[in-house]
C-alpha cells in the first residue's frame, strides 16, 4: 500500500514538470570543438529551440578524448531535460573503438532525434602532386606510410571515414588526429598533412578559396554544392560512402514528455524554409524521425562501425 501511494504520489509530479517544461535554461553539451558542423548546428538549433520555449538555450563545448569526455558528462546530468548533447556518428563508432569509456551509449542516454547529415569531402593540400583521386591512391601506394591523414580524433567521422578509405582503396597513410576538427582542417591547409576528409558543410569554402584540392565526395551522388567534385565511387573506390550525421540525445531516464516534446520542437525546426534553405547551400540534408526511430538507427549505426572498426584493427 506504501509503495502504491509513493507511486501514486510521484505520477502527478511528472506529468506537471513534462507539463511546465521548460521552466529554467537549456544547455546542450558539444563534446567537440568550436566551429565544426556539431557546434555550428547545435548553435543553429539552440537559437531556434529559445525562440520555440521562451527560455535560454546555451551551447557549452566539452571536448577531449574524441568525444567521450563531453559524452560523459552529459550521461551523468540529472535526467530531467535541461542538459542534452549533441552528438553524432563519433558517439556510436565510439562504442567500439574505446572500451574503457566508463558509460554505454543506449544504457546511459535516451535518443531525442536527428538532426542532419553531409557528405564528407576528400582533399589534399595544393603541395600534393595528385590532382585526382586516382593519382592520389598511385602516389600513397609509391610511398606507404609516408602521407598523413588529418581527423578531428580516434572514433571521429573523419578518421573512420579515412580508414574506410584506406581499407577499400588498399593504401597506407597514416592517421594523424587533432585535438577537434579546426584543428586538423588548419593541419591540411598548412600543410602539415597531406589530406584529410571533412565534412562538405565546413571544407566547401576552403575549397573555393585554392586553400585545398577536392580530390573526391563520399556521397552516393554528387554534393549540390560541390557538383563538380567527383564522388569517391566515381573516381575509382567502388561502393565508397561515408557521412557525418548529428543528432541530440538526453540523459537516460529523462521523462517520455519531455523527450516528445524535444523531438516535436527539433522535427519543427529542421521543417523551417529558413533552416532548409540554410542547410542546402551548406550540403546538409534534415533528417526526421521519432525517438524510437532514432533509438533503432543509433543501434544499427552502432553494429555498422563495429565492422568498420575490426577491419582497421586487423590490419594494423
Amino acid at each position: 500500500m506504501l509503495a502504491t501511494a509513493l507511486f501514486a504520489a510521484f505520477l502527478p509530479s511528472t506529468a506537471a514538470s513534462a507539463d511546465d517544461y521548460p521552466s529554467r535554461p537549456i544547455k546542450i553539451l558539444v563534446p567537440f570543438g568550436a566551429g565544426g558542423p556539431a557546434d555550428v548546428t547545435a548553435r543553429l538549433l539552440g537559437n531556434i529551440l529559445q525562440e520555440s520555449f521562451g527560455q535560454p538555450v546555451v551551447v557549452e563545448n566539452r571536448t577531449g578524448a574524441g568525444g567521450v569526455i563531453g559524452t560523459l558528462e552529459a550521461a551523468k546530468s540529472p535526467p530531467d531535460g535541461y542538459t542534452l548533447l549533441m552528438m553524432s556518428n563519433t558517439q556510436t563508432a565510439n562504442e567500439s573503438l574505446v572500451p574503457q569509456r566508463k558509460y554505454e551509449l543506449m544504457r546511459d542516454l535516451a535518443p531525442i532525434a536527428p538532426v542532419n547529415s553531409s557528405d564528407l569531402v576528400i582533399v589534399v593540400n595544393p603541395s600534393v602532386s595528385a590532382k585526382t583521386l586516382a593519382e592520389f591512391i598511385v602516389l600513397a601506394k609509391a610511398k606507404p606510410g609516408q602521407l598523413n591523414y588529418a581527423s578531428s580524433g580516434q572514433g571521429t567521422p573523419y578518421h573512420m571515414a579515412g580508414e574506410l578509405f584506406k581499407s577499400m582503396a588498399g593504401i597506407d597513410v597514416v592517421h594523424v588526429p587533432y585535438r577537434n576538427s579546426g584543428d586538423a582542417r588548419t593541419g591540411v591547409i598548412s600543410g602539415q598533412v597531406q589530406m584529410m576528409i571533412d565534412a562538405v558543410t565546413t571544407m566547401a569554402p576552403n575549397i573555393r578559396a585554392d586553400q585545398v584540392r577536392a580530390l573526391a565526395t563520399t556521397g552516393k551522388t554528387r554534393s549540390s554544392v560541390l557538383g563538380d567534385v567527383p564522388t569517391a565511387d566515381e573516381a575509382g573506390v567502388a561502393g565508397y560512402e561515408a557521412t557525418i550525421w548529428l543528432g541530440l540525445m538526453a540523459p537516460a531516464g529523462t521523462p517520455k514528455p519531455v523527450i516528445d516534446k524535444l523531438n516535436g520542437a527539433v522535427n519543427a525546426a529542421i521543417k523551417r524554409p529558413d533552416v532548409d534553405k540554410l542547410w542546402a547551400e551548406q550540403g546538409a540534408v534534415p533528417m526526421s524521425m521519432s525517438p524510437e526511430e532514432f533509438d533503432k538507427f543509433l543501434r544499427g549505426d552502432i553494429v555498422k562501425w563495429a565492422d568498420v572498426a575490426k577491419k582497421f584493427t586487423k590490419a594494423q
